[in-house]
């Protein structure tokens, strides 16, 4: 295991294998120097994605514990009583009834903070329903603001429910109790639930509504798409560009790199936005994305090429920040946020599930989970 560097170096974490916001926040974690151990279940999660490309277990370890047998929920409570943080995505009880809930390991260790990741919460008429991102933004408010008008809401992948809503709100929520533990000795249950990070995140958005800036229905606001100086374009080669030109001195640079004629309408009339929008799309449509780009590059006309995911590690900018690094053969988002003086980085490639059983058992002092351990789980860095 690579020595951390990151801020949380020497804080420990437990993460109990799980898929989405939970790993995402373990790895998160992990980026920034926690060694985060990741209980994985005898046969893995079920998921169906090979554990060398899950780049959401990097700089992690793997144990393998069988919570369903007495000696795998002694195993999971040893590591509890040596953690700083717990973190757990199943619905409510669960735990509980595995004997690795919250009071079971709060008793072994009154100092770790326990994070509950959840789409509807704890508590709630749905809290004990099956759920995945899609349902959680779309009771929220959040879905149905995106898309275009007169047309259906537009699916963000699971950006914003899972990993925004949820897995950095978590982050966010064991940071801060972990603070709280050490100055008082107390640890606590952080319940992050994504219907409530989701509904956070559009707090600027309800403060439009309430003054009476924004509309509630989809493409017929600044930020939503129905502002011709705020959205996508397709070009003469069938890409896209994006434009953000909110700001009048903005815009003025963008409509005359753009070309727009004197006669097209002004941008201050809502009443004239589709004439606006056409104009503005017929201009991009003479020329390709890379020929845009070149155009609007250098200019603070704040338009920019919709890149596809291969594409992206190759942006110059991108490319000059080192905004993606290459780990073990894999091109991946390198560790965010940057520190100046503890820096993140990935250390080591994904865990394959158990791997590290011995080396942790050995690390954190449990021997219920080394004695178990199958001769071929071992760790090559034993």
């Amino acid at each position: 295991m690579a020595a951390a560097t990151g801020p949380l170096t020497g804080v420990r974490v437990v993460e109990l294998a799980g898929i989405g916001p939970g790993p995402f926040a373990a790895m998160l974690l992990a980026d920034l120097g926690a060694d985060v151990v990741r209980v994985d279940r005898p046969g893995g999660a079920g998921i169906g994605v090979d554990p060398a490309n899950d780049l959401t277990n990097r700089n992690k370890r793997s144990v393998l514990a069988d919570l369903k047998t007495a000696a795998g929920t002694d195993a999971v409570l040893g590591l509890a009583e040596r953690a700083d943080i717990l973190i757990e995505g199943n619905r409510p009880g669960v735990t509980e009834r595995l004997g690795v809930g919250p009071d079971d390991c709060l008793a072994r260790n009154p100092r770790l903070v326990y994070g509950r990741m959840t789409g509807w919460g704890q508590d709630g008429p749905l809290a004990s329903r099956a759920g995945h991102d899609i349902g959680y933004i779309a009771i929220t408010g959040a879905l149905g603001m995106i898309g275009p008008e007169g047309g259906p809401p537009a699916v963000p992948a699971n950006l914003l429910g899972d990993y925004a809503g949820g897995s950095l709100y978590l982050v966010v929520g064991v940071l801060a109790a972990l603070q709280h533990a050490r100055a008082t000795g107390t640890g606590q249950v952080v319940d992050a639930a994504i219907v409530d990070g989701t509904a956070h995140l559009t707090a600027m958005i309800h403060s439009l509504l309430a003054a009476g800036a924004w509309q509630d229905r989809r493409g017929a606001n600044l930020l939503d798409g129905g502002a011709p100086f705020y959205g996508t374009y397709e070009t003469a080669d069938g890409g896209w560009m994006a434009v953000g030109a909110l700001e009048p001195r903005f815009y003025d640079e963008f409509a005359r790199l753009l070309g727009l004629g004197e006669d097209a309408p002004g941008r201050s009339d809502p009443g004239r936005w589709h004439e606006l929008r056409a104009a503005v799309a017929a201009r991009f449509r003479t020329r390709t994305r890379e020929e845009w780009t070149g155009v609007f590059a250098g200019s603070d006309a704040c338009v920019a090429p919709v890149l596809s995911l291969r594409e992206a590690p190759d942006h110059p900018h991108l490319a000059a920040r080192g905004t993606f690094t290459a780990h073990g053969g894999i091109t991946q988002p390198a560790p965010a946020p940057r520190f100046s003086a503890t820096p993140g980085a990935v250390r080591t490639p994904p865990a394959l599930p158990g791997a590290d059983t011995r080396a942790v058992a050995r690390d954190w002092d449990v021997p219920a989970l080394g004695a178990r351990t199958p001769p071929d789980t071992a760790s090559a860095t034993d």
